[in-house]
């Protein structure tokens, strides 16, 4: 039997935190779908399809990786392709707050036996988030090493 996991996030920008997470946990699993969610409410900086190329881009190195996008409720998606696990980042514990209560949450709405399994951050990338890359590279300052170096590019480009 395969064992697949699902690891979703907006990835706007996908950051070396990000990356961590799905290297690690790669070798956990069989497959890993990074999941891009696609939320409306929100105005992101990259669209879906700089979102998809540059998460393949960063992850191509790891054979067992696909990467695909979604909307509407996770739990939906798991149920639908029949996920094994979501994997969930946890940087501190205001992020275990609030990943919690979605992971119960969505426990009651999967149909199968997913498993929410939470890694914490590589403590070098435990203060890094998409939303403070943004807004550092937006005034000018440097974040390199921060996210990989194709997504610094993009953003770079993408916010002259």
């Amino acid at each position: 039997m395969k064992h697949t996991a699902l690891y979703a996030g907006s990835f706007d920008p996908i950051t070396n935190g990000h990356l961590n997470i799905i290297e690690r946990a790669s070798s956990m699993f069989d497959f890993i779908t990074v999941g891009i969610i696609l939320n409306r409410s929100k105005t992101p900086l990259l669209t879906l399809e700089e979102r998809l190329d540059i998460v393949r881009n960063v992850t191509a190195h790891i054979p067992n990786v696909r990467v695909d996008h979604f909307e509407g409720l996770l739990a939906d998606y798991v149920n639908r392709n029949g996920f094994d696990a979501v994997i969930r980042g946890l940087r501190a514990t205001s992020d275990f707050e609030y990943e919690i209560q979605m992971a119960q949450m969505n426990a009651r709405l999967y149909t199968g036996n997913t498993e929410t399994i939470f890694l914490m951050t590589d403590p070098r990338y435990s203060f890094i988030s998409s939303s403070l890359i943004k807004e550092v590279v937006s005034f000018g300052g440097d974040v390199t090493g921060l996210l990989p170096e194709y997504a610094l590019q993009v953003i770079r480009s993408k916010m002259k």
